[in-house]
């Protein structure tokens, strides 16, 4: 496909989904006016800005040697919240060996932490600690309880380019699709920059992976880390370091990166196969709050943060958020998944949560502390979308005036939802503004 016509496509915004009966430029109007900014308003306020996160966590799958070996590359916890453990100076103090073309130079001040946390003393957080309840998670993660784990401000270290990329990036993304995830009939994956290409290899810019049709639960699994990977890659590319000053960073959005992961010319067609799985990403998690409202609905249920008038507000605004995802016409319909033999579909639901958890614990190999951060919030957040469709009994049977041993939401859980929403909404939104940019170059 040509150039010409992938600006054409952006620019018309038209398609419609596979697996589900909407098309884009429903979704995008739906999304850019009524959607976008309330879910921006939902996310600066306390309760959802604060995230608590375990940053040291090891690799648990290969040698943990992609950090950079600048301390501005480590996590430097606030001392308010954390232990005075003299070794947290030192965490993520190996030499990056397997990192051969990242500017540590750059990364060590855009992959840092900003560790200030506003006004909130460690006494708030364990008060907030007490007033929630355990649960099991879909995700591997173990960040609330854990030593390691303290609150980040999400609103202080914003998803944007870091620097973080080669053979340690690649190896993380190369895990996900090769190891944990159901691949589709045939994707185009870049080569492995850790080995040099010869021969035939040479001329070639991506590697075609054959495979068999899969189940729609096995696509949809693809397809939604595929959307994922997506929203990422376009954060980094409307927030890209366009220039460095003494006083302050110039950010902006860059067309050449976007169309580098995006362009069908450069990326053998799979470009628009992304974007669309980003819109489909965007309608799961759309349904799964849409499902879990009648969970905030009762009276007991509040957004604690010790602050009776911000929690009245920040719900209210929640309920009125949840009203709008209710309103869209043209959900997907979960009940198509698992629906065949009930033996065959309980062993297919155990294998779906079984990729998705192992792909929770990779995050943990992320080389960059604040990419590691937003990782490790997104898939959160999607692992609690997945694991409110698969909760459709329990959530309709709620007590009104008590809370459920069947279906319970961590504190966790509610902001890591919230906040990964709010990120693909904010992919779509941007990719409006790449459309308006993508014309001007015409």
């Amino acid at each position: 496909m040509a150039r010409g016509c992938y600006g054409s496509y952006l620019l018309n915004s038209n398609g419609v989904l596979d697996d589900c009966f909407c098309d884009i430029e429903s979704i995008d109007v739906f999304n850019n006016f009524k959607i976008y900014p309330r879910i921006q308003k939902l996310t600066e306020r306390d309760y959802f800005r604060y995230y608590r996160v375990n940053l040291n966590r090891p690799c648990p799958f290969w040698a943990d040697d992609g950090h950079c070996s600048i301390k501005d590359c480590q996590v430097e916890p606030c001392p308010e919240v954390s232990s005075t453990n003299p070794q947290l100076s030192t965490l993520y103090s190996q030499v990056a060996n397997a990192i051969t073309d990242i500017d540590c130079e750059q990364a060590q001040d855009l992959g840092a932490i900003n560790s200030t946390l506003s006004n909130y003393s460690k006494e708030a957080f364990e008060d907030w600690a007490r007033h929630d309840d355990a649960q099991d998670h879909f995700c591997e993660l173990d960040d609330e309880t854990s030593p390691d784990a303290d609150y980040v401000d999400l609103l202080l270290n914003p998803e944007r380019y870091t620097g973080y990329k080669g053979p340690s990036a690649w190896r993380v993304w190369n895990s996900i699709y090769e190891e944990n995830c159901f691949k589709p009939r045939s994707v185009y994956r870049p080569l492995n920059p850790l080995v040099p290409p010869r021969g035939k290899d040479a001329l070639l810019a991506y590697s075609l992976l054959r495979v068999t049709c899969l189940c729609l639960e096995k696509r949809v699994f693809y397809r939604l880390i595929s959307g994922l990977h997506s929203s990422i890659n376009i954060h980094l590319c409307a927030e890209y370091l366009l220039a460095e000053g003494w006083s302050k960073s110039l950010w902006g959005p860059n067309v050449q990166e976007f169309r580098q992961r995006f362009d069908p010319a450069e990326t053998k067609g799979e470009g628009t196969r992304r974007l669309k799985n980003l819109y489909f990403l965007y309608l799961i998690e759309l349904r799964a709050l849409s499902k879990v409202a009648p969970y905030f609905d009762r009276a007991f249920v509040n957004l604690y943060t010790g602050d009776r008038q911000e929690d009245r507000a920040t719900k209210e605004l929640l309920l009125q958020f949840f009203n709008e995802t209710k309103a869209f016409p043209m959900h997907f319909d979960e009940k198509s998944m698992f629906a065949g033999q009930k033996i065959e579909a309980k062993t297919l639901k155990e294998e779906f949560r079984l990729h998705f958890k192992n792909i929770s614990r990779i995050m943990d190999c992320v080389g960059c502390s604040k990419c590691r951060l937003w990782g490790k919030l997104q898939t959160q957040g999607l692992g609690t979308a997945l694991k409110i469709l698969f909760s459709e009994k329990e959530i309709k049977n709620l007590p009104e005036h008590s809370p459920s041993k069947g279906f319970q939401l961590t504190r966790q859980d509610i902001v890591a939802l919230l906040n990964s929403f709010g990120r693909l909404s904010t992919s779509i939104h941007q990719l409006h503004s790449f459309r308006a940019l993508l014309k001007e170059k015409r």
